[in-house]
């Protein structure tokens, strides 16, 4: 045990620590802000001052979600530093920029224009206000697109060279637009707006169901699920992009989101397994359910008796753990499923005019799956995100670079102890944020706030100001 948990895995502890709590943060950042950009434009377009009510609500979640991920994200960069200096060092003239460019035209957008979004309303013009709320959602999406670009580049290094233990760049935009970037960016971008659209949807479906402000949500509710209609089966499609290109540039990821440890022979198609329980001592899977024939081939190699490569192809020492991966691929891709049956139920119930504000109430058993399925979306990213990085394993740089080779020879002990710290740090900004979200979804909107330009508003001496 004590060889087992040695500074390296500790270390690796701590960052998947930070890390999963940040992302979820992360994700209803990105997702919401596009959701605010969404519901203001509709308050300019078609004068409904309900959407002008639903951008002050949600902003007010957007903005606990911010404070709280602003907060968790920075230990996971000053980590770079105290846990992985060989990794920082080797890479920081490609990985380091990166990093930079999140911080400086990512983070600086969005908070910049943040606090105009909050406390403008009445102070600039209503399309001045909408340009900042964009800038806000830009900003946020910029943050994501940064990070994964350094994600990708860990999982597909390209345009350069490993010369003596460090990475030089040749082509900047090789490195940027490596193979992985397109779906790795993009199935994260979308993974967001699915996660945010069903907290919007579970949380305006529990409203719903207390009878708060029926009309009032059951307004979100539909534009969430307008946008499902086409973010839901787009996850799909980009899950399978995504998967084709592990296929061909992460082999041996492949073989442990399938639990597949035998090449399949030419000619002959490699079976998906949907369940089993592998044993990589034995390099072989205890049991198996659910066998379909040439399955993994039409998913990885969209052919019929395509290759796919078994795990016994690799050396032991460069084989990725197959348990953890394997069982979070089945979670995540669960998970888009049952959201994309949800959508299609949803919107036969609308085409049934059962979404009504009048008929909507009595959706009980729907509005009861939107709210379950509110925690779900987090659920699949850390899944999903647990695929990516323990799936990449023994190697920080595919290919190049070991985990081990890039961890900082910190003692044990000092690792774990700032490993209970943040420990104890993010369990309290977990409660506090659940906290501080239940008080604000407790209160609810403020249907009486009066609406800027309104002669309610211009007859309050006060307005102005306010």
């Amino acid at each position: 045990m004590e060889a087992w948990l040695n500074n390296v895995m500790l270390s690796r502890f701590q960052f998947a620590l930070t890390t999963m709590f940040h992302i979820n943060l992360a994700v209803l950042s990105v997702g919401l802000s596009v959701f605010l950009v969404v519901m203001e434009a509709l308050w300019l377009r078609t004068g409904d001052d309900d959407y002008y009510r639903h951008a002050r609500f949600w902003s007010k979640l957007f903005l606990l979600n911010v404070a709280v991920g602003v907060v968790s994200g920075v230990p996971l960069e000053f980590q770079f530093g105290s846990n992985w200096g060989p990794f920082s060092a080797a890479t920081g003239g490609f990985f380091g920029n990166i990093l930079g460019f999140e911080t400086t035209m990512a983070f600086m957008l969005e908070a910049g224009f943040l606090g105009v979004m909050l406390f403008g309303w009445r102070r600039i013009p209503r399309g001045m206000h909408l340009f900042a709320t964009c800038m806000v959602a830009l900003g946020a999406s910029l943050s994501a697109f940064w990070i994964m670009v350094a994600n990708s580049w860990m999982q597909t290094p390209a345009g350069g060279s490993w010369q003596d233990g460090r990475s030089v760049t040749s082509s900047f935009w090789q490195a940027v637009f490596n193979p992985d970037m397109p779906w790795g960016v993009t199935h994260m971008w979308f993974a967001a707006l699915e996660t945010s659209l069903f907290v919007v949807g579970g949380i305006s479906a529990w409203y719903i169901l207390k009878n708060r402000h029926v009309s009032f949500f059951a307004k979100s509710f539909k534009v969430a699920l307008l946008a499902a209609i086409i973010i839901a089966p787009a996850q799909i499609y980009l899950g399978d992009g995504s998967g084709r290109t592990v296929g061909q540039h992460q082999p041996a990821k492949v073989g442990a989101l399938e639990a597949l440890w035998e090449t399949n022979p030419p000619g002959q198609g490699a079976a998906l397994k949907l369940f089993a329980w592998p044993d990589q001592a034995e390099q072989k899977n205890d049991w198996e359910v659910g066998v379909i024939p040439h399955g993994l081939s039409l998913l990885i190699t969209h052919t019929w008796n395509g290759t796919v490569q078994g795990l016994k192809e690799f050396p032991r020492e460069d084989q990725p753990p197959v348990f953890i991966p394997f069982f979070s691929f089945r979670i995540m891709a669960g998970i888009g499923f049952l959201m994309l049956f949800l959508m299609l139920w949803t919107v036969w119930a609308w085409y049934r005019r059962d979404l009504s504000p009048e008929a909507i109430g009595r959706q009980k058993w729907l509005l009861y799956a939107w709210m379950a399925a509110a925690p779900l979306g987090y659920v699949a990213v850390e899944a999903g995100w647990l695929v990516r990085e323990v799936g990449r394993q023994p190697w920080i740089i595919y290919g190049l670079m070991r985990t081990s080779e890039g961890a900082t020879s910190v003692p044990a002990a000092t690792v774990s102890t700032s490993l209970i710290m943040y420990f104890v740090v993010y369990s309290i900004l977990l409660l506090a944020f659940l906290v501080f979200a239940a008080r604000i979804i407790g209160k609810g909107p403020d249907l009486e706030r009066a609406v800027p330009g309104s002669r309610k508003e211009s007859g309050n001496a006060w307005g102005g100001a306010a």
